[in-house]
This record gives C-alpha cells, sequence and structure tokens, in this order.
C-alpha cells in the first residue's frame, strides 16, 4: 500500500478544506476504500477521516414528512431502525441483501453511494480500465462481459454500479445533500451518478471537495410503503453483488395501478429508474399482463454489451416479479432471505 497523510476532520468545513488537496479522498466505513488502496487500484496522498463530523450520524423526520438519513449512519443500523423500516420498506430489504452483517455495522450511508465498480478489470489493477487511468481503454469489451452493462454503456465502460441500497432510492426520488466550496446543494439521485460517455473516471457530480452529507427520501415515498418490494438475482444468495435487481413500488386505486415506480440495479453503471415503465402502469389494471408491458418498456433501449444478452430478459422478469410481489403487500417482516425472489416471508420483523 502506499503511504499516505491521514487527516481527521470535526466539521464539515474542515473537511472540506483538509480535501483540497490534490489526491485527498474521503475516509468512512472504509469497506470498500481500504480494499482499494490494498490492492494498489486506488493509491491516494491523503485520507481525511469524516467519521467524527458531527451531525452526519442521524436519522430524522423533518417537519414536512421526509425522512434525512446523514452521510454517516451504518447501513445495519438503518436497516433496523423500526421507523425507518415500515415507512420505506424496500430500502431496509435492499441494506440487508447486501454484503454482510459485518460489513453492514461499518458501511454507511454516504460511502454505500459513492462504492466503485466491482469490475474485475477495474479491481484486477493491471488491465486497461479507463476508470483507472483515462485513456487507456477498457479491456472488458470484448472480454468477459457476463455481469456487465446492458444501458447507459459506451464503447469506453461497460461496468455497472454496485450498489443495492440506491435502487430504491432512485425508485423512490431520493435526493443527496453536499457540501462544498460554494456551500450546500441538493441533487436528485437519479442525476448523482454519471453515465460513462467518453470520460467514465467521472462517477458522480461532486466536484473536488465536495462531501455528502445526507440523502433525504420525500414524504411522498412513504405512500408506496404498503405495496413495495426489492429483488435480487445473485449468483449465491448468502454475499454477492446483484447480477440484475429491482425495486418495485405501487399505490392502487382499487383495481389499477395509481401511481408506479420502478428501477434496476445491475444493468447500468448508475441506479436505472425508467419514468417510462412508471408511465405506462399509470392507470392500468393492476395485472401481470400490465407488468409486462411496463417491463418491455423499461427495457426498450436495452442492448446487450458482448455475452451478457440473457441480462436484458432477466431484467424484465424480475420486474414483473417484484411487481407482483408489490402488488400482494409489503411482508410484515424482511424475508429470511432478503430480496430474494424464491424465500419465505417469514423473517426479521423489521417493517411490523
Amino acid at each position: 500500500m502506499k503511504r499516505f497523510d491521514y487527516t481527521r476532520a470535526a466539521t464539515p468545513a474542515e473537511a472540506i478544506a483538509a480535501s483540497a488537496a490534490e489526491g485527498a479522498v474521503y475516509l468512512g466505513g472504509g469497506t470498500n476504500l481500504l480494499d482499494l488502496m490494498k490492492g494498489n487500484v486506488l493509491r491516494p496522498d491523503r485520507l481525511v477521516d469524516v467519521t467524527h463530523v458531527a451531525g452526519l450520524d442521524r436519522i430524522e423526520r423533518l417537519p414536512d414528512g421526509s425522512t434525512r438519513v446523514g452521510a454517516l449512519v451504518r447501513n445495519g443500523d438503518l436497516a433496523h431502525d423500526p421507523a425507518f423500516a415500515k415507512s420505506y420498506p424496500a430500502v431496509a430489504e435492499a441494506l440487508l441483501s447486501g454484503a454482510s452483517a459485518q460489513l453492514r455495522n461499518a458501511a454507511t450511508t454516504g460511502g454505500n453511494l459513492l462504492q466503485r465498480t466491482r469490475c474485475p478489470y477495474f479491481t484486477d489493477g493491471v488491465s486497461a480500465c479507463n476508470k483507472r487511468v483515462p485513456g487507456s481503454g477498457c479491456d472488458a469489451v470484448g472480454g468477459d462481459t457476463r455481469l456487465h452493462a446492458v444501458l447507459g454503456w459506451s464503447d469506453s465502460c461497460i461496468a455497472v454500479h454496485p450498489s443495492d441500497f440506491c435502487v430504491p432510492l432512485a425508485a423512490l426520488g431520493a435526493t443527496v445533500e453536499i457540501e462544498g466550496k460554494g456551500g450546500p446543494r441538493s441533487v436528485p439521485l437519479v442525476e448523482f451518478h454519471r453515465l460513462p460517455g467518453d470520460e467514465p473516471q467521472r462517477e458522480t457530480v461532486l466536484e473536488p471537495g465536495d462531501l455528502v452529507t445526507a440523502v433525504v427520501l420525500p414524504a411522498e415515498a412513504a405512500g408506496f410503503a404498503a405495496h413495495s418490494r426489492y429483488l435480487k438475482v445473485r449468483d449465491r444468495t448468502s454475499y454477492a453483488f446483484a447480477v440484475v435487481s429491482a425495486a418495485a413500488a405501487l399505490k392502487l386505486d382499487g383495481d389499477r395501478v395509481a401511481e408506479a415506480r420502478l428501477a434496476f440495479g445491475g444493468v447500468a453503471l448508475k441506479p436505472w429508474r425508467s419514468a417510462e415503465a412508471e408511465a405506462a402502469l399509470r392507470g392500468q389494471p393492476a395485472t401481470v399482463a400490465s407488468f409486462r408491458r411496463a417491463a418491455e418498456v423499461a427495457l426498450a433501449d436495452a442492448k446487450p454489451s458482448g455475452d451478457n444478452s440473457y441480462k436484458i430478459e432477466l431484467a424484465r422478469r424480475i420486474a414483473v416479479r417484484a411487481f407482483t410481489l408489490a402488488l400482494s403487500g409489503t411482508p410484515e417482516r424482511v424475508p429470511a432471505l432478503p430480496a430474494s425472489p424464491f424465500s419465505s416471508p417469514l423473517g426479521v420483523a423489521a417493517h411490523a
């Protein structure tokens, strides 16, 4: 591992000032950053520790009914917070499907948003990768692409974003609060991550020194609590990133869909929300046939990047399955195998 300087910040202003130096990065839970440093994939000159910045470890219900989750709230604490899990069950289920209990107890809200792709051509440290060394090329193109993108990719990068947490956040219209040299600002989560284009090294809209301080779920997101699910197809249920995942939520007017939300994970370099599919469902009968038509709309622009065409059909099917389970109602308990399409509803009493 390369030698680095270490700075501990106590306030957002201190953190932003300390990160002004070239080669500085923020350290939260470190569950992704430290792994990449050990493998010499990332070689920062300075770590700015933000784990002692006051006020970033709170879950707050705001006067307008929205919920603000501080950037230092641990994934495990958020998933098991009873009020949060009851209001946003798909988010809790997504969190519990990610990583292991030990990692969830260390990983943070802000770090989850900013985790790097698990593309092996990026993490091996030696393959040509435009994310790691801009302009070097992308060895994934023409390589092993089974787990790579089918939406929004370019010839410069075909990687996918690995987060489970971000998928229901995108579906539910979450925003990201940011502090920077120019002051505070808020960005919709669907605009926070960038598609690769010809600059895949720029993964988010953050500018140098910007610090993520919170994620906010709007008041109306809790209106989907009765009919929302997160499902994840993975190579092994115990601990693996999504091959394809989907967050689906419904508001019903009798036997028709009043409002719908749909977002995918594992298909692009960002959580992929489909406003087109949501519009296609609005006012339609809440039936499997309607869900299938919406899934077709959602994947209309998908194209394989090599040998992963199966992902397109898999994404269609997981969307239909997620909507079908959402229609039947959010279970009172988080399933014993969170987010698995095949799990029993009996599990952790976090939604009760």
